[in-house]
């Protein structure tokens, strides 16, 4: 799970792909099925789509937490991309979209991002935890709803 964004492939996203339609601040999980399978989790900020890599499905229930790896930003294009990604790219593989939608920002700081999901999946306040400051380790998991 390289942090490299292939600036050619994202390139020929952004041609093919519109904004238009996308429900804004995006929210975005694509299954990939790369190297290793993993979800990436991806959140409009400063338009661009956040992303991190999920080694393990992400969860519906609150109490557990899957570690989500810090990956290169994407373009907001790439929340519509399905497909495959060809071989000499980076994250070469099959994409698909596991869950979109729309998120709201709840709390956002360096170490920590709540954001309430309204994805047809996943629905309400989940967090993003940075728990190694100098690495791009994080954790995701779903929060209590107020």
């Amino acid at each position: 799970m390289s942090d490299d964004v292939s600036s050619s492939f994202c390139q020929k996203i952004q041609k093919k792909y519109k904004t238009s339609g996308i429900k804004r601040p995006v929210y975005v999980i694509q299954q990939h099925n790369a190297t290793n399978l993993h979800w990436d989790l991806r959140l409009e900020y400063n338009k661009t789509l956040k992303s991190w890599a999920l080694p393990k499905r992400p969860l519906k229930s609150i109490g557990k937490k899957r570690l989500a790896i810090q990956v290169g930003d994407h373009p907001i294009e790439y929340a519509k991309f399905e497909g495959e990604i060809p071989e000499g790219n980076y994250g070469s593989g099959k994409v698909t979209i596991w869950d979109r939608g729309s998120f709201k920002t709840i709390e956002r700081s360096k170490k920590k991002w709540i954001v309430n999901i309204d994805g047809k999946k996943l629905q309400g306040r989940y967090c993003l935890l940075h728990f190694k400051p100098k690495q791009k380790n994080w954790l995701f998991f779903k929060m209590k709803d107020d």
